[in-house]
């Protein structure tokens, strides 16, 4: 995972402190959406963000305003001009302040209700440090950590215009129409879907999607994406900023086709003009672009945490090119 993008392990359950009469208050028009009990799982979630970039900004604002019961940010890292573009939380005079001195008191703003809690020393995700940090949440280190634990996982970001979405969340249930039941009498079924971890999704082959599936998902955008991830683990987390990566990178991503058996009608190989854009602007932020991720990670993790709808199953893209996105099944029935 690029260690510069947002991770959010999260832990709710429907059990714990009921709702106040404040809360209800403030919270009444969404409860006739999705109901009290959805509600209270919300309530009493614990949310921990790793990183105060461009896309974790908006997620936070959806998720704040919603009602989660506590919000954990972890950051070491000083406000810097490009910052000011990428959200709405700093202003510029905070530029050279820590970011979570800066954004603390205005992301509490936005709902009184809900705990905010920051952490400045970038020591806690080492070792046994972070691991007391997350089980005094009831969360754990990333993905494999969070699995170890049962703890749902998310991450989300954007290199450029593109941008991308990834879930963990172990078995999930959830409430869905039944597609069966006569239309004069619809009703709900309570679905079960199962997610693999990132390491298993990472080696989805593309074998049996047909022609007009594999199309259907842009596989040039994923490529990309993916192709970005192996480029920062083999630079120490640097992202491409130079138009003289882009061959490294189109290097990567035809190499990450071929292992993936991609329809070669469809993609033999990563555009070669997408990469040289990628090249010079996978290391900025751009500010729609991370309010439309940002956005939708907000979105599917208070869907997950409802359980009222299923959530993205499994890796969500998004092309800021064309303004659309995808969603992929990697290594998912």
């Amino acid at each position: 995972m690029a260690a510069t993008d947002p991770s959010l392990p999260l832990s709710s359950s429907s059990n714990g402190p009921q709702l106040t009469e404040e809360e209800a208050s403030r919270y009444d028009r969404q409860m006739r959406l999705w109901g009290l009990e959805a509600q209270q799982r919300m309530r009493n979630a614990t949310i921990l963000v790793v990183r105060l970039k461009g896309t974790a900004t908006e997620a936070i604002k959806n998720m704040v305003l919603a009602g989660i019961g506590k919000l954990i940010i972890v950051d070491g890292e000083k406000v810097t001009e490009e910052d000011l573009g990428a959200g709405f939380l700093f202003r510029d005079e905070d530029v050279g302040k820590d970011r979570l001195e800066a954004a603390k008191s205005r992301i509490e703003s936005l709902n009184p209700l809900v705990t905010v809690e920051t952490i400045t020393d970038a020591s806690v995700l080492e070792g046994n440090h972070f691991e007391d940090l997350v089980r005094r949440v009831d969360l754990i280190r990333m993905n494999e950590v969070c699995r170890r634990n049962s703890t749902p996982f998310y991450a989300g970001g954007t290199y450029g215009l593109l941008g991308y979405i990834f879930c963990d969340l172990l078995s999930h249930d959830y409430i869905a129409p039944d597609r069966s039941a006569p239309k004069e009498a619809p009703k709900n079924v309570k679905k079960t879907t199962a997610y693999p971890p990132l390491e298993i999704a990472l080696r989805h082959r593309w074998t049996d999607l047909t022609k007009r599936q594999t199309k259907e998902v842009k596989p040039e955008i994923v490529f990309s994406i993916l192709a970005i991830w192996q480029y920062q683990s083999l630079h120490a987390g640097s992202l491409p900023d130079d138009s003289s990566a882009a061959t490294e990178l189109q290097f990567i991503a035809n190499s990450l086709i071929t292992a993936a058996d991609v329809n070669k009608q469809i993609l033999a190989q990563a555009p070669a003009t997408l990469l040289e854009a990628i090249s010079t602007t996978a290391a900025h932020e751009f500010s729609p672009v991370c309010a439309i991720v940002g956005g939708m990670l907000a979105q599917d993790i208070l869907k997950a945490l409802a359980a009222r709808e299923p959530p993205i199953a499994n890796f969500f893209a998004f092309d800021g090119n064309t303004g659309a996105g995808t969603v992929t099944r990697l290594a998912m029935p």
